[in-house]
Parts: C-alpha cells; structure tokens; sequence
C-alpha cells in the first residue's frame, strides 16, 4: 500500500473544512426553520367558502324556527298554568 501523500491530507482538510462543513451547516438550519414554522394553513377556495356562507344560513334559519317553537311551548304553559281548576274535566272514578 502507498501511504497517503501529504498533499492528499491537505487537500481532503481543506475541501472538508471550507465546502463540506458550510453544506452541513444549511442542511442544518432548513431543517431548524421547518421544524420551528408550523404550517400554515391553506386559502379556502371558492367552492368551500360557498358551502360554509351556506351552511350558516341554514343554521340561523333553523335556530329561528326553533325560538318560534319554542316561544309557543311557553304560550300555551301560560294559558295552562292560568286556566282554572273548575275549567278542566273531572275524571270519573269507579
């Protein structure tokens, strides 16, 4: 085997420290910034936004309608409750 000339370990010293070490040092920091940066969510597209305006209004329309039905239930608990005892039919016991 030929020992390794000096010029080789020169040439190995300086290509590692001055282009191998600045690549290893970039790899490095893209990988940090990827890591620390969440990703961002994406822009909705039209499609969704439509379906979503779509959906709201269909859930105001419903809530509505669940207010009304409800507002009756306390209306007729009102008149219920203020009706006299005289006024209801009296169960015929055996």
């Amino acid at each position: 085997m030929d020992p390794i000339s000096e010029n080789t370990v020169g040439i190995v010293a300086i290509l590692s420290i001055f282009v191998l070490f600045p690549i290893a040092i970039s790899l490095a920091r893209v990988i940090w910034r990827r890591a620390s940066n969440p990703e961002r969510p994406r822009a909705m597209n039209d499609d969704s936004s439509r379906r979503l305006v779509e959906m709201q209004q269909t859930l105001d329309t419903m809530a509505l309608e669940i207010e009304r039905i409800a507002e009756g239930q306390r209306f007729v608990t009102k008149l219920m409750s203020e009706r006299p005892a005289t006024a209801l039919p009296a169960s015929k016991t055996k």
